[in-house]
């Protein structure tokens, strides 16, 4: 695949098909979690997958009402592992880590994508709730959440900045 095509293909999907995904895909999802670059190769990051339909709903509560999370088959939940981070500091705890994370999602992403699945980064949740229904320890924060499906309708891509906009040389 052509990542860039990718890239600039991949949307923000929040209506999903009522249809399982395969395991095999599951796997790949996992590996491409796994296989993220990361600070100090720490790899300082946790991630849980729901498919229980009673949890996506409690998770929607959580993420501020949005429905669209239950309506995934499966919910994917990415956490900053504080235990590990805290080797570079308050840096590794609060920045590494989470770029850690985010580094995994959107590779995930690509290969959901890949795969004919649909995607969307839901950051708008409140953090102690997503923890409590989880059962996080300490260590664990909750930076990401993202359902997973396949697509039921696919919208136009949004407007993005110009190039002379967004980068800048120097």
């Amino acid at each position: 695949m052509d990542v860039l095509k990718a890239i600039r293909e991949r949307r923000s999907i929040r209506d999903f098909q009522k249809k399982d995904v395969d395991e095999e895909i599951v796997d790949k999802l996992m590996d491409s979690l796994i296989w993220a670059p990361s600070a100090g190769n720490l790899q300082s990051r946790k991630f849980f997958f729901i498919k229980n339909t009673r949890l996506k709903e409690k998770i929607v509560s959580a993420a501020l009402d949005q429905e669209f999370i239950a309506a995934a088959p499966l919910v994917i939940v990415g956490c900053t592992d504080n235990n590990i981070s805290k080797k570079y500091g308050d840096r590794g705890v609060y920045l590494y880590s989470i770029q850690d994370v985010a580094a995994s999602i959107m590779g995930m992403m690509l290969v959901a994508h890949e795969n004919g699945l649909g995607t969307v980064w839901v950051g708008a949740f409140i953090e102690e709730e997503v923890s409590e229904l989880l059962n996080l320890p300490e260590n664990l924060r909750p930076v990401a959440i993202v359902p997973v499906g396949y697509p039921s309708k696919i919208q136009a891509p949004p407007p993005r900045v110009p190039k002379d906009e967004a980068v800048e040389f120097r």
